[in-house]
């Protein structure tokens, strides 16, 4: 019984070790290096974009208090003030 335990183990195992290095053997081949390469370009083209839209939303609010701090959002200044 220990001897066929034994085996059966043996044979996951060397299962799984050739399994593994043929995934990181095909990741080494011309077309899975183009893969790989197209997957980080696209992630970085992504993420410059993330960061160009939050650029772009900061700036559009930066630019509102800055016209509003200096009157050139079409207000003529602070409301006058009541007299009683």
């Amino acid at each position: 019984m220990r001897r066929l335990f034994w085996l059966a183990m043996g044979v996951t195992i060397g299962a799984l070790i050739v399994r593994k290095l043929s995934r990181a053997a095909e990741k080494l081949t011309p077309t899975g290096m183009a893969q790989g390469l197209a997957g980080a370009l696209r992630d970085l083209a992504d993420a410059i974009g993330d960061f160009s839209a939050d650029v772009r939303e900061a700036m559009a609010e930066r630019e509102g208090e800055l016209r509003r701090a200096t009157g050139l959002d079409g207000s003529t200044g602070p409301a006058p003030a009541r007299s009683e």
